[in-house]
């Protein structure tokens, strides 16, 4: 059996509870929302659901799930990679706005 027919035989159930649970997730980001709490404590809460929920949003609808884990694992390393990376320049751009001695 390929994959197209393995989800074909699930039907479209998997895939209601799916997308159900990541909006359950998104409600549960309004209440996290309207919580009196630090904003650094906002800011964990909220990036956990949003883990959570892309995470969800990649294995299911992307169909990752039925997918080899050596390419599952290279997509996780490889976007790991690539956003360290573009933090890299930050540095930079700060210099950049906030002057250098040397700058004329």
């Amino acid at each position: 059996m390929t994959t197209a027919e393995e989800h074909n035989s699930g039907g479209i159930g998997k895939d209601l509870v799916v997308y159900f649970c990541i909006l359950a997730l998104a409600g549960f980001q309004f209440v996290i929302a309207y919580q009196n709490i630090d904003a650094s404590q906002m800011l964990v809460r909220m990036m956990i659901v949003a883990i959570v929920e892309a995470g969800l949003a990649l294995l299911f609808f992307m169909h990752l799930w039925a997918e080899n884990r050596g390419l599952l694992w290279f997509v996780v390393v490889f976007t790991v990679f690539v956003l360290l990376a573009m933090q890299y320049g930050w540095t930079d751009s700060f210099r950049l706005s906030g002057g250098v001695p040397w700058a004329k």
